[in-house]
């Protein structure tokens, strides 16, 4: 258990929504579902879901911390906002789900092998480093992510989509050495280490 999920269960003892309003995108809009479905009915992953948006709602205010942090339900969002738009209250639904997914992974709660989490951290990893995804890299980083034999699977199963994509020039072989980067690397690189000493302040506040 990581140190930071420990002072939080310490924190919010017996109150996972205060702790979910607090520390989660939108999380504030979590008391507001009546529990209608819509939500889940109009996803189309709405039938592989653990727990559909408005049973992990549920889930939140009733206190079943570990059980909604360990879910793999809301790393299934896609981001097409069907639920949002046909929410009768207009509740952020797609925002929750990211940052509900997002919260459990810094609290070192998410699913060790969740694809969609091993994604995300492949994709931030790959664009942090330029500014700009290096489309060789990244497909290579997703393919080996689960062994070697897996990737050579996989490589060969796309292998025409690959081909497509260096006839299209998306995928040039040299940049396995390098890769394309953005005007003001320097600069960039310098936001994102602002985003870290703000995300940083925020949780050293807790901490006092």
């Amino acid at each position: 258990m990581s140190n930071l999920n420990t002072e939080m269960i310490e924190k919010y003892r017996n109150n996972f929504l205060k702790e979910v309003t607090a520390n989660v995108e939108e999380g504030e809009w979590v008391k507001m579902c009546m529990q209608c479905g819509v939500c889940s009915g109009s996803c189309p992953f709405g039938p592989h879901w653990d727990h559909p948006p408005q049973e992990l709602f549920m889930m939140i205010r009733a206190g079943k911390r570990e059980e909604v942090l360990t879910s793999s339900s809301m790393w299934m969002c896609t981001s097409c906002y069907n639920c949002i738009v046909r929410c009768p209250r207009g509740l952020p639904i797609t925002h929750i789900m990211h940052g509900l997914a997002h919260y459990a992974d810094r609290l070192g709660m998410a699913p060790k092998e969740q694809p969609t989490m091993k994604f995300a951290h492949k994709f931030w990893d790959n664009i942090v480093k330029n500014g700009r995804v290096n489309e060789l890299k990244l497909s290579l980083g997703v393919y080996f992510m689960n062994g070697i034999a897996e990737g050579i699977k996989t490589s060969l199963k796309m292998q025409a989509v690959g081909l497509g994509m260096y006839k299209a020039k998306r995928l040039n072989p040299m940049e396995f050495f390098g890769g394309h980067t953005v005007k003001d690397k320097s600069g960039m690189q310098a936001i994102i280490e602002k985003a870290k000493e703000i995300e940083e302040a925020k949780i050293k506040k807790f901490e006092g």
